[in-house]
């Protein structure tokens, strides 16, 4: 079996770790290709010394300095970029088969629109890529051959229950998105307190552990105005079937109804490695460790 080649687009954030723990478990099947940080020069080193990949990206000149004279120091010779020029490098190589989207919020656009224009198979976590260009991002992963799998868990879960022999939902009896959302960590918080919330509050959550931002935007259900969005473009269809359900033990991550009164669910445990490890082997499966 020859392996598989990923770049890990934002390595040190949630998505990119949970990424590194299912690969872990998967030696024989992938191997690291580039790691990208925005800043955290310390995590980046531990993770270009254990995956030695060939290469590794900061976001800033400064930051991939210092990164490269660690590695170097250390006898490693992966090669270090910066800037969104080395994003888009390492997301359209050649020697890159899967690129793991999970840059969070608009940083993520132009390395990701790379990966599409390269035909690459996108591991699509950054759903702000889709709000921000969706047309124009789903044109060009159509015209260019690339493979997009939804990391979202919600997405991912649509994706795993609609029918797969159909490009859109046109004649595939689809006549519902029910699109579950956990109310976050103030569902049942009084209006009247919500002046005295505190960030460490906000990013708490009760069921997923996440970054920063995604916590916060789930805290103010942003987070699903934008999943809403993203579910339009990616499953093409209007905004007017997709709707939201309240569901607080985050145990079914979406459902598919259709017209024969029929409702699919995708369920499992709230633990991001099960949609990574569902796009990573898609169409296969493979143990994620969860």
């Amino acid at each position: 079996m020859s392996l598989n080649s990923i770049t890990v687009l934002g390595s040190t954030g949630s998505i990119g770790q949970n990424t590194l723990d299912v690969v872990s478990r998967h030696p024989d099947r992938y191997r690291v290709y580039a790691l990208t940080a925005n800043t955290d020069v310390d995590a980046l080193e531990q993770q270009c010394r254990q995956w030695q990949p060939r290469y590794a990206v900061m976001n800033h000149d400064d930051s991939a300095q210092q990164l490269s004279e660690r590695l170097h120091s250390h006898g490693l010779d992966t090669q270090v970029l910066s800037g969104i020029d080395g994003l888009k490098q390492v997301a359209s190589d050649a020697g890159v088969n899967t690129v793991v989207a999970g840059i969070v919020g608009a940083a993520g656009l132009l390395p990701t629109l790379a990966a599409a224009e390269a035909g690459k198979r996108i591991l699509l976590a950054n759903k702000e890529a889709l709000v921000m260009s969706g047309q124009l991002f789903m044109d060009t992963v159509r015209d260019n051959g690339a493979v997009l799998l939804p990391v979202d868990s919600e997405h991912n879960a649509i994706f795993q229950c609609m029918p797969q022999q159909h490009e859109t939902t046109e004649g595939s009896g689809v006549n519902r998105i029910l699109l579950t959302a956990s109310g976050g960590p103030f569902r049942t918080t009084a209006l009247e307190t919500f002046a005295d919330i505190t960030p460490e509050q906000a990013v708490s959550h009760p069921n997923w552990v996440m970054g920063q931002k995604i916590s916060v935007d789930s805290a103010t259900m942003m987070n699903k105005g934008l999943e809403v969005i993203e579910a339009h473009w990616l499953f093409n269809v209007a905004p007017e079937i997709i709707e939201v359900v309240i569901h607080p033990q985050s145990i079914i991550h979406s459902m598919v109804s259709y017209t024969d009164g029929s409702i699919l669910a995708q369920m499992g445990n709230p633990d991001m490695r099960t949609p990574i490890a569902h796009c990573l082997a898609w169409p296969e499966r493979i143990e994620s460790g969860v």
